[in-house]
This record gives structure tokens, C-alpha cells and sequence, in this order.
């Protein structure tokens, strides 16, 4: 059985401990763990992975957050994976620092990523996994706050929190949308 794990994020030094960036810190969290490594393809930094009998194909779009649906539709296809084995991980500024929120499907909820992704596949109905990243910026912030770094008592706590999103992913493919939102979401 195949699975699609999309984490997003924007490409380039400048983002890479930024806020938006928690998606792509999953996978990399991931792959650091398990001795596997992304390579450039086509859209995006791809990797494979056999875990639990299950093949998993990670993908970090380099289209930028706000075109992230032309790579997660090309690896789809490209991969024949069906939309029920896709999880797209992604920040959530909603949620606290420090919560995760699986879904088997739901709006984009003002996320421009997850908003490209309904435009280009055409639907809600794919799981998603929200890193939460708080909220905690003025009026007119957003933007800054988003593409921010992570302060300093969060990045202690980021290594544990992204081990337990990396958890929640590879649940979702081994044992399933609802025992892992059972398991992982607070």
C-alpha cells in the first residue's frame, strides 16, 4: 500500500525555521530520524520509504506554499496513489504552539497551500494533519508572524513537538485516519 505525505512550506535558507515551514520541518524531522533523504525531482524534494510494510512518498513542493497543489496533483498521479492515502501536513496559526489537529478532510481555513490544493484537486476530502503555530501577532501581523522564526522557548520544545507530528503521520498510514486522530489530536 501506498501513501502520499505532502509537507508544506517555502523553499529557499531564508524559510527554513520560519513558522510556515512546519510542514517541511516534519519531513525533515523524519528523515533525520529514519536515514532516508530527499533528492530535487520535478515540483519538489521527494523521498521514499518502506515503514511497516507500507511505501511512503514524501514530498516538499518547491512551488512556493501558494501553488503547493501543482505537486501534490502531479505525485498523486505520477505515484497512482488514491486521495484517501494522502495526509498534506501543514502550519496552522489557529492552533496553539505545541497542538496537532488530523483531519480526514475540511476547509482550507484561510491557509493559501491548502487553498491551492482544493483549487487544483477539485476537493476537501483529503487528511490533513495542522502543526499549530499560535497566534500570537497585532492586527496586519499575519504575514510576519507566519513567515517569522519560531522564539527562543518554542525551538527547545520544537524537536519534541515535531517527533510527535512525525507520529501522527506514519499512524495515519499504518494504522489509519481514526486511531490516529484518536491518539494524537488533544
Amino acid at each position: 500500500m501506498k501513501f502520499l505525505l505532502v509537507g508544506l512550506g517555502n523553499i529557499g535558507p531564508e524559510y527554513a525555521l520560519t513558522r510556515h515551514n512546519a510542514g517541511f520541518m516534519v519531513l525533515d524531522r523524519l528523515a533525520a530520524q529514519n536515514d532516508f533523504s530527499f533528492s530535487m525531482t520535478r515540483l519538489a524534494y521527494t523521498a521514499k520509504w518502506q515503514h511497516k510494510g507500507k511505501q511512503l512518498f514524501f514530498v516538499k513542493p518547491t512551488t512556493y506554499m501558494n501553488l503547493s497543489g501543482k505537486a501534490v496533483s502531479y505525485y498523486m498521479k505520477q505515484e497512482n496513489i488514491p486521495i484517501e492515502n494522502i495526509l498534506i501536513i501543514t502550519d496552522d496559526k489557529d492552533l496553539p504552539f505545541g497542538k496537532l489537529r488530523l483531519k480526514p478532510k475540511g476547509s482550507p481555513g484561510g491557509h493559501n497551500g491548502l487553498k491551492n490544493i482544493d483549487d487544483i484537486l477539485g476537493t476537501q476530502e483529503y487528511a490533513r494533519l495542522r502543526v499549530g503555530i499560535g497566534n500570537n501577532f497585532s492586527k496586519g501581523r499575519q504575514v510576519d508572524f507566519v513567515l517569522g522564526q519560531f522564539p527562543e522557548d518554542e525551538l527547545i520544545q520544537l524537536p519534541d513537538y515535531l517527533d510527535r507530528a512525525g507520529g501522527a503521520a506514519l499512524s495515519f498510514c499504518t494504522m489509519g485516519i481514526q486511531m490516529a486522530m484518536n491518539n494524537y489530536n488533544q
